[in-house]
């Protein structure tokens, strides 16, 4: 969406609403976030509220281009400035120390702060509108907890409905990279240097092509980051992956039996109840995914099937958040086929 091409006059109507206190929502290149005033607690708060979010479970602060770090984080490294050189805007979330100023509220508590400039021109520009650029919208994905995140404004529409909870809801078309930030914690770098809390488009190779390090493997004592507990990004269906050769034999077995599948896969695959092909390309399939297991969360399937994507660093933030999806649905192709009662996926 080029930029002559905003409703001036909505992104407009959103600052001021973000400025009042109110939720809005609003398309980011990633997915849709659920915005409010990051330096108001009580804004934040109505935040968790709506999701349904722990209050431990921190939300990242979103800024508009040139927005100085200094006011966000302290103890700001080199390597953030440089990864910001490169990747802002884009889907880069880094986590700093946290500025003094910056209430707690956008942080779980911690003593961290998640910082992103998104680059999708909708939100820069409301970025740029609300507070003059100066301010911070804390932004998680538009849904309720736990649930599969929105990459178009109707996915947040249905999730909020028209109960007033959200104010505005700004639509900025399809997300175009269609899951969630990398995010790289830098707040520790001189005793656990860079450390990947999350993958997503921008890959560990990019990163370590830009700090001459490579982020490593969350550990015990890492913060606690969005998007980042065992089971999440669910729809209401049970989800299961297997591997190509497995799904042919399971999908036969599932037929058999009379149970019905919506199936989400790449390559060549028998009829089922439902089926979405997504591109067989990292990028492509991770842009469709989050579309793909709403719409086959709508034809009352017994299970959503997913062909699992192929291993390695290009597909690692899409297994990320199918493997999040699937893990509240342990056993459900077992219990399927065995007539026993199916397994719901985790609250």
């Amino acid at each position: 969406m080029a930029s002559e091409n905003l409703d001036q006059a909505a992104i407009i109507a959103a600052a001021r609403a973000l400025e009042a206190g109110a939720l809005v929502a609003f398309p980011t290149e990633t997915v849709y976030g659920l915005g409010a005033d990051a330096e108001s607690p009580a804004a934040v708060a109505a935040i968790y509220a709506a999701k349904g979010r722990p209050q431990d479970h921190p939300v990242i602060v979103h800024l508009a281009p040139d927005a100085p770090l200094d006011y966000w984080a302290i103890d700001i490294p080199v390597e953030a400035h440089a990864l910001a050189e490169a990747f802002w805007p884009g889907p880069l979330t880094m986590i700093l120390k946290r500025a003094p100023n910056i209430p707690d509220a956008v942080s779980g508590g911690q003593d961290t702060v998640g910082l992103r400039c998104p680059s999708h021109p909708v939100a820069i520009a409301l970025l740029r509108a609300f507070k003059g650029g100066k301010g911070g919208v804390a932004a998680p994905s538009a849904n309720k907890f736990g649930a599969v995140s929105p990459t178009l404004a109707q996915h947040v529409r249905d999730e909020f409905g028209q109960d007033g909870t959200v104010a505005m809801v700004l639509d900025g078309g399809a997300s175009q990279v269609g899951i969630e930030s990398t995010i790289v914690d830098l707040s520790r770098l001189a005793t656990h240097g860079p450390v990947l809390l999350r993958p997503g488009h921008i890959s560990l190779d990019a990163i370590a092509a830009v700090i001459d390090r490579v982020p490593a493997a969350p550990d015990a004592a890492a913060p606690r980051a969005s998007g980042t507990l065992e089971s999440h990004y669910a729809p209401h269906t049970p989800v299961a992956m297997q591997d190509s050769a497995t799904l042919h034999q399971t999908l036969a077995e599932l037929a058999a039996a009379g149970r019905k599948v919506a199936l989400i896969h790449y390559s060549d695959m028998p009829s089922t109840h439902a089926a979405l092909r997504l591109p067989a390309t990292p990028d492509g399939f991770a842009h469709a995914l989050y579309a793909a297991l709403r719409a086959m969360d709508g034809h009352g399937a017994d299970v959503i099937l997913v062909e699992a994507p192929p291993q390695g660093g290009a597909w690692l933030g899409v297994n990320d958040r199918l493997r999040r999806a699937a893990h509240g649905s342990t056993g459900i192709v077992h219990g399927l086929l065995n007539q026993s009662t199916p397994h719901s996926p985790a609250a």
